[in-house]
């Protein structure tokens, strides 16, 4: 047996210490590894998840947008909707680009093709809801920036009249548009910058135009011939509230008194409604002139008599009470003793009443302040122009009250709505100072009678 032999550098005897550190810097080395390894491992799996949970959900709702038809809450689902039924989508409305102007600084938004304020909801939210097809493109036709409308929302300033012209008021001036083109035709004036048109209101037939002032004035202009009729005092503070009843003319102020002026006659103050000492928020008779509305900004709705012979009236009918102030107000058109109302900012809430029992025929929350409110009769429904946060209009399947559509085109709260004479065009105009005109009904007839309709409007 043969022995080798090398040399070998003398071992180091490892310590207590250098064991109990090895020892440490193991299990430290183990717990590293396994951690990667199980954050790679739940990575991989939560990938495969979302890519599953997305194809999964493309696929359902490609299957149950398909089958419904193209309609839904917002244009973007619509038009992805449409997309898939059949190609057939409609190119994006280019109401944005038209060259349309009106009087006193309103010009044509420069905004993009697609719906300011939808863009910012639905990035946050997916919300279909199933409806039949909507008769409402869900684009404006034409948009319109107003520069220097007033955000109040206790003003009423604008109108559309059987004559198919719009009277809208900025500041202390009124134009007149032409409802097709949204031409300028025509603006008056106060003549004074101190104060402002806080109302306005047509004349059933004629164009004869009602004006409301901050400092309590009543004006009658006739708007073919570019003159102011008469001045009518009384008031000692803002005109927010007009309606007629034929010749009488119903005027409300923020100091809370109704005052009826029969506008033939030299002494045209003919009676006086004493509400309280809350401000009148709206005024509509009714589509037979025998009931008068008035809401005010505490929540109270009164029902007043039509009686012209009395001098001093301070006992209403019926007497309502809401939880917020009741400017959102409308006679139903072919039910001559139904009443809607929309609450303020603290209800929120679209209420139907049989004014006769003084009971509510039908409710439903819309989630926020309801600035604005006209029926529908060609399609027996309602629209209400909201504000925060949606700033949308909804339309409400009458008598359910079911939301049937919702339409985006403004970023500030939907204050005034109105309908044309032949039921065809929405025009609404909000506190962004932008004025939409939608389209509506091409062909079809009304449900309901017409000359009922333009009686109570």
């Amino acid at each position: 047996m043969e022995w080798k032999l090398e040399k070998s550098a003398a071992r180091r005897m490892r310590t207590d210490e250098d064991l109990l550190w090895e020892k440490v810097m193991g299990t430290l080395g183990k717990d590293l590894k396994r951690s990667r390894e199980q954050s790679l491992q739940q990575m991989t799996e939560a990938a495969a998840s979302e890519r599953t949970t997305y194809a999964r959900f493309k696929s359902s709702m490609k299957k149950q947008l398909v089958a419904r038809g193209p309609v839904a809450s917002s244009p973007i689902v619509t038009r992805w909707q449409q997309l898939h039924a059949g190609g057939r989508a409609e190119e994006p409305s280019r109401a944005c680009r038209a060259h349309h102007s009106a009087p006193g600084g309103a010009q044509p938004a420069d905004t993009p093709g697609e719906t300011p304020g939808c863009q910012e909801r639905t990035q946050n939210e997916f919300r279909a809801v199933t409806t039949v097809k909507s008769p409402i493109p869900l684009e404006p036709e034409v948009r319109l920036h107003i520069a220097g409308l007033r955000d109040d929302y206790y003003l009423n300033i604008l109108d559309w009249n059987l004559e198919n012209l719009i009277a809208v008021a900025v500041g202390p001036a009124a134009h007149i548009l032409n409802g097709r083109t949204l031409q300028g035709i025509e603006s008056i004036g106060l003549n004074s910058c101190s104060k402002y048109i806080s109302s306005l209101a047509w004349i059933k037939e004629g164009t004869c135009l009602a004006v409301g002032t901050s400092d309590g004035e009543v004006q009658l202009w006739d708007i073919e011939t570019k003159k102011r009729l008469r001045n009518m005092f009384g008031h000692l503070s803002v005109v927010g509230a007009l309606s007629w009843n034929h010749y009488i003319l119903s005027s409300g102020s923020r100091l809370g008194s109704i005052h009826h002026h029969d506008v033939r006659v030299a002494q045209h103050h003919i009676g006086t409604l004493c509400q309280n000492k809350q401000s009148i928020c709206s005024l509509k008779w009714s589509l037979t002139n025998q009931l008068l509305a008035s809401g005010s900004n505490d929540g109270t709705l009164n029902i007043w008599p039509s009686d012209p012979g009395v001098k001093v009236q301070s006992q209403p009918l019926k007497t309502i009470p809401h939880s917020s102030a009741v400017k959102a107000m409308n006679w139903c058109p072919w039910q001559s003793k139904v009443l809607a109302t929309g609450g303020g900012m603290k209800d929120g809430i679209l209420r139907v009443w049989d004014i006769n029992r003084e009971k509510i025929i039908q409710s439903a929350a819309t989630d926020s302040q309801i600035c604005s409110l006209l029926w529908l009769p060609k399609t027996s429904e309602l629209m209400t122009g909201q504000g925060l946060p949606g700033n949308q209009m909804k339309m409400w399947e009458y008598p359910m009250l079911v939301n049937s559509l919702e339409l985006y085109g403004h970023k500030g709260r939907v204050l005034h709505i109105a309908l044309s004479p032949d039921q065809s065009r929405l025009f609404s105009v909000a506190a962004d100072g932008i004025a939409c005109l939608w389209k509506c009904h091409e062909s079809g007839k009304s449900k309901h009678k017409s000359k009922v309709f333009y009686n109570g409007y």
